[in-house]
């Protein structure tokens, strides 16, 4: 971590012709450099490589295509740790045509199985047909219902018998919730001439089309004529019917069914031999589809970076612009003659060096510890270049902060040995890949966890605070024997009285203060709540003052690095000197009180609230004063305040008036004094100097020359906002940090509610029952602990820390402006079988 950010540099790049993509590819295992679009007019499509693209689009696609076979048929698919690289040239055609290959394979198996599939559906559901309309047709009675037609004159023939000759059949399948429809629709189109029988399936079988299991019915419709049948089949194919031939006579059914039999046996046989076959095949080609992804995803990595550049006049040489850190620039030759190597071009690649007027990114370095709390400040913004980072610094004070308003030697163990098991488990959590996002919120911030932890164990051994229980492990200062042997306290006393009160200035009842923390006799105490109270409040606010007054003073580093001195007299100062000649004062006079009066002293000791508000008023002379002389250094304090206000108003805007306006031919005569110094030296005038180029009045550099078009308005605007925003920031602001004071007595207050109501009500049964109606109460209050002080509590500590670092102590010197450097670095590269859960 460091504490600004590196000093990056533009360079350009000359990647020779034939060895351009092995360059690329090597700044891309080394994630060195941030490239710039040099084509930016130009669009996708038309730029020189958006074939080489289309290709590994096209590879994308055939490897998503494999990925859900594998993961269909769930075959794991081995990872590796170190990706492979990317792959020459010269072997993308091989990928391409073994890809091609085996998705033609692929598509063919999968087309063979489903349609043995389908018949094997096809076949299953005849076979239930042919069973199930059996018992239609032995059922004679069903006949009767159509009506009679008189015997004939010439044949001798009885209606029954001349219907029968006629009378037709069609039988299959149908989806269960089809049925009344399907019924309705015959009753209406046939005029009631035909008899529908059907009967539900005991099995779920396969639809033929889509493949899922629902319950069918299998039907039988009797018809009388050809008229009717044409109506039966239009009906059916309206409604997705499965019809299948129905035999005439109980021999033929029982061959049919024979040879049903056997053509399912063979089928079900080469659909096994199918499912082995294309399981081999899908089992070869994941040993290599994880290295086949990542080199496609490299592929089409470089060949989009090589879009961003252009080429020379001659289409020799390939030209790009890139943003790279100082002191990786001896990395970045090694990375480009590397690959001039393995391309085997005849004229190396090399660096050059460029100015540049533009703003570049912004590059913290960082690590699995500091990552997460690098986290917490970009997401407020990210820095401007070489602006000082606040991440150091928020390793610290941000569990501190959450500490003290969580602070719990029970709640904090616990925090931190869940933190300390995701450190321990990371290598192992890191390969899983979990897609829960919630789970990988919580194993990014594991070190701040941590930290959040051991820091409430802190703050939780200085209140003296577990599990809303105090801790005697000093014995306490406090004794009753002095009371008793003063005859201060009697039997009587004690009988009459459910309430006393220990007097510290009766020798002996206070031998002084516990070693470290809050005294444990207070747990006891009826007033405990008023004492934490007080002392939280008043912790509060001195928290809050060193917190801001240590982000004011770290905007010194931002002007000094900037070369604006004049801000170090204009705007730091008065900064300063107002937040401390108001708030610091009211630190002085907390610890001044603390150190000052004694227990004995105590009742006479004045009210610190009374004594500040007096002070901006100019009153207060009837009061006791806290030491002497206080109203003349009052009086100052708020005279100085009160005049750092327009000196931070005025102080820049006017300077940088003179500076542009006044001070530019004072700049013009002492350049001149000095190009003519230097010629009288050297003997010649070796250097000119422009009217923006040189140092001003005060020895300013570059950097401080007021911009060319200067306006005075916009600066004094601008200038009047940020006075506002500082001046009544300190105020809400220093009210703000009393947030630390109020979860903490929240978090104390619910800790204590939850013991006396769940843990209490076990442990005061005595009986040998209580000990097992002990365990359900623990698991009860384990429950609630973790649910509500944890989970809940824990984030609501965390979300006003974060409050508390961002508004309050961030804006005191963190523009939070800049723009992020984003490396080419394949392994920041994000891949679309992952994000869709195929890897």
């Amino acid at each position: 971590m460091v504490f600004r950010s590196e000093e990056m540099c533009l360079v350009q790049l000359f990647l020779q012709s034939g060895s351009e993509y092995d360059c690329i590819s090597e700044l891309g295992e080394l994630g060195l450099v941030e490239f710039r679009d040099l084509n930016p007019s130009v669009s996708s499509f038309q730029r020189r490589f958006a074939s080489e693209i289309k290709r590994c689009d096209e590879m994308e696609r055939i490897l998503g295509y494999l990925l859900r076979e594998i993961q269909k048929a769930k075959i794991a698919i081995p990872g590796e740790d170190d990706g492979p690289l990317a792959p020459p040239p010269r072997q993308v055609l091989e990928i391409m045509e073994q890809l091609q290959r085996l998705e033609m394979e692929l598509c063919e198996v999968a087309k063979n199985k489903e349609k043995l599939q389908r018949n094997l559906r096809e076949l299953t559901e005849y076979t239930h047909m042919l069973k199930i309309t059996r018992t239609f047709i032995h059922s004679r009675s069903r006949y009767e219902e159509f009506p009679t037609v008189e015997t004939g004159s010439v044949t001798g023939c009885t209606g029954m018998q001349r219907l029968g000759a006629k009378l037709g059949f069609i039988s299959g399948l149908i989806q269960r919730v089809k049925v009344e429809a399907f019924e309705r629709m015959l009753w209406r189109v046939c005029k009631g001439y035909t008899i529908l029988s059907y009967t539900e399936v005991d099995e779920s079988l396969a639809d033929l089309d889509t493949g899922e299991i629902g319950k069918s019915v299998v039907f039988l419709i009797s018809f009388w004529g050809d008229q009717i049948r044409q109506k039966v089949q239009k009906i059916c194919d309206c409604y997705h019917c499965h019809l299948y031939p129905h035999p005439e006579n109980d021999d033929e059914r029982a061959d049919v069914l024979d040879s049903l039999r056997i053509r399912i046996q063979d089928l079900n046989n080469v659909l096994h031999r199918t499912e082995d076959y294309l399981r081999q095949v899908l089992q070869k080609a994941a040993e290599s589809a994880y290295s086949w992804v990542v080199q496609v995803k490299k592929m089409k990595a470089i060949y989009h970076i090589l879009n961003l550049c252009s080429f020379d006049v001659t289409n020799k040489c390939l030209i790009a612009e890139v943003w790279c850190p100082v002191s990786d620039l001896t990395n970045l030759r090694g990375a480009l003659e590397e690959g001039s190597r393995k391309g085997d071009a005849t004229v190396p690649s090399f660096v050059n060096r460029i100015p540049s007027s533009d703003t570049p990114p912004t590059l913290l370095r960082t690590n699995k510890f500091t990552s997460g709390f690098q986290s917490i400040v970009e997401a407020y913004g990210v820095g401007d270049y070489r602006e000082v980072s606040p991440a150091p610094y928020t390793i610290i004070t941000f569990p501190f902060l959450f500490a003290v308003m969580f602070g719990d030697l029970g709640h904090g163990t616990v925090m931190s040995l869940f933190a300390l098991w995701m450190v321990l488990m990371e290598k192992k959590q890191k390969k899983k890949r979990s897609g829960n996002e919630i789970w990988a919120t919580f194993f990014s911030g594991r070190y701040i966890i941590l930290m959040m932890g051991l820091f409430s164990i802190y703050t939780g051994l200085i209140y003296n605070d577990c599990f809303s229980k105090s801790l005697n492990i000093f014995g306490s200062g406090w004794s009753i024997k002095p009371m008793f042997a003063n005859q201060h306290w009697t039997n009587k006393t004690v009988q009459s009285n459910s309430l006393l009160t220990l007097d510290p200035n009766v020798s002996g009842v206070f031998s002084g203060p516990y070693p470290f923390g809050i005294d444990p006799i207070w747990n006891m105490a009826v007033n405990r709540l008023s004492f934490l109270n007080s002392y939280k409040m008043k912790m509060s606010v001195i928290i809050g003052v060193i917190h801001m007054s240590f982000g004011v003073v770290l905007s010194v580093f931002n002007h000094l690095h900037f070369q604006q001195k004049f801000s170090v007299y204009l705007v730091f100062l008065p900064e300063l000197l107002f937040l401390l000649c108001l708030f610091g004062y009211l630190v002085f006079m907390i610890v001044y009180k603390w150190l000052v009066f004694s227990a004995r002293e105590s009742s006479q000791a004045p009210s610190i609230l009374i004594h500040f508000i007096n002070m901006f008023v100019m009153q207060g002379n009837d009061i006791t004063p806290l030491y002497p002389g206080q109203t003349g250094l009052q009086i100052f304090l708020l005279v100085v305040a009160m005049v750092s206000v327009p000196m931070l108003l005025l102080g820049k805007p006017l300077y940088l008036h003179w500076l542009y306006r006044g001070g530019k031919a004072l700049r013009r005569r002492r350049g001149y004094e000095r190009v003519r110094r230097v010629s009288e030296d050297d003997g010649s005038i070796t250097s000119t100097c422009d009217d923006d180029e040189e140092e001003g009045v005060d020895g300013l550099t570059i950097r401080e020359a007021p911009p060319k078009q200067f306006d005075f308005a916009d600066v004094l605007l601008h200038q009047a906002i940020h006075t506002i925003e500082f001046c009544l920031g300190c105020i809400s602001n220093t009210a703000s940090y009393l947030r630390l004071w109020a979860l903490s007595l929240a978090h104390a207050q619910l800790s204590e509610v939850l013991w006396a109501m769940v843990m209490r009500l076990g442990l005061r049964i005595t009986t040998k029952v209580g000990v097992v109606f002990l365990v359900p109460v623990f698991g009860l209050f384990a429950t609630l602990t973790v649910s509500i002080l944890l989970v809940m509590e824990g984030l609501s500590a965390f979300l006003h820390a974060l409050r508390l670092h961002w508004v309050e102590f961030q804006n005191k010197f963190y523009h939070g402006t800049g723009v992020k450097f984003l490396p080419f670095d394949f392994s920041h590269l994000p891949s679309v079988f992952e994000q869709d859960g195929l890897l």
